[in-house]
This record gives C-alpha cells, sequence and structure tokens, in this order.
C-alpha cells in the first residue's frame, strides 16, 4: 500500500487544532484496514518526520482516526501549514 491510499484526510476539529499545539500530535482518518505500523510507516514516508507513537480508533461514522504523535524534533504545526489545516 502506498502512503496516500492509507492516509485518507487529515481531521480539522478544534481538538485537533489543541493536539498539534500542545502534544506535537496529527489527526487523520485513515484506511480502516491499515495497521499502527502501517499508518506510521506512511506518515513517515508522506511527510519526512519521525512518529514517535500512534493511536486510533474507530469513530461512530465508522470511520478509523489515527492519532499520530511526532518525535520531539519534528514540528506538527509546520506539516499541518503544509496540509493547509493552519
Amino acid at each position: 500500500m502506498s502512503a496516500w491510499s492509507i492516509i485518507i484526510r487529515p481531521v480539522q476539529s478544534e481538538k485537533a487544532l489543541r493536539l498539534i499545539e500542545e502534544q506535537n500530535t496529527l489527526t487523520f482518518i485513515v484506511d480502516r484496514k491499515a495497521t499502527k505500523h502501517d499508518i506510521k510507516r506512511a506518515i513517515e514516508q508522506a511527510f519526512g518526520v519521525k512518529v514517535e507513537k500512534v493511536n486510533t480508533l474507530i469513530t461512530p461514522r465508522g470511520e478509523k482516526k489515527a492519532y499520530v504523535r511526532l518525535a520531539k524534533e519534528y514540528s506538527a504545526s509546520d506539516i499541518a501549514a503544509r496540509l493547509g489545516i493552519l
């Protein structure tokens, strides 16, 4: 699977923006079949960053949401600006 077949879209909500600023964490809707390792690999490949941790959940709408914490040397707000979130 390519990185962009795993990453469907970034989440743009108040909580997602707060996580970017406070915890250096990006939020994405991802392919439902993707594992945490697949998501980590896709984010690292797509944006050239180091991922520290991935948490996932299934939303009530049936979508898989991934919270991706970046390593301290990378800025989530820079990636968000590239994606047009900020």
